[in-house]
């Protein structure tokens, strides 16, 4: 049961038999993740991808001045890992937490690797996943550098609308590049016009 929204989430791409699907579960780990708790921590190596089941995860960096900066948030449904780690084996510049209860189904890059080579209508899923998230961050890019705070969070409120009212003001505006002052401010004075 715990692999049905993983198995729902490959489905909308590419159609996999019972045995595939039996292949594919077997390689999928189960974890309850309680909040505040780390998957991945700057400095060590990634070694696994994860798939949200419940709950929310996030990825961010800290900078010299300890202020943390969101790559990504990982609702049920999404995938979350430090990707230039995990395929290079470099200590990940990313860290990831669980920023409240969630469970999470997570698969070894070797697992990972064999189930490519194994089921290649798996491959074929995963390069899409990644060119929609190629496509997502080139996105991203061009909207911090040429877009407003407002419409930024309007992008944020379109890619997470599940978010909106569940996460702490302060790591909305660290994904959108403002401070939460300036965030609270900015939706204060759109509530009053």
């Amino acid at each position: 049961m715990e692999h049905q929204l993983l198995l729902d989430n490959i489905a909308k791409h590419v159609a996999l038999t019972e045995e595939e699907q039996q292949q594919l579960k077997s390689r999928f780990h189960y974890k309850k993740v309680k909040r505040k708790q780390f998957l991945l921590e700057a400095g060590d190596v990634s070694t696994r991808s994860i798939f949200v089941i419940s709950g929310c995860l996030r990825s961010y960096a800290v900078d010299k001045n300890g202020t943390e900066h969101v790559l990504q948030f990982a609702p049920s449904g999404w995938w979350i890992t430090d990707m230039r780690s995990l395929l290079s084996g470099e200590p990940a510049r990313l860290s990831i937490d669980a920023i409240e209860e969630s469970e999470i189904l997570f698969i070894s890059r070797n697992d990972f690797e064999e189930l490519n080579a194994l089921i290649p209508k798996f491959e074929h899923f995963n390069r899409v996943i990644a060119q929609n998230a190629i496509a997502t961050y080139q996105h991203r890019q061009i909207d911090n550098s040429i877009l407003s705070a407002m419409e930024r969070y309007g992008n944020f409120c379109e890619l997470y609308p599940s978010l909106i009212r569940s996460l702490p003001q302060k790591q909305v505006a660290s994904y959108i590049g403002v401070t939460p002052e300036f965030l609270s401010k900015m939706l204060n004075t759109t509530l009053v016009k």
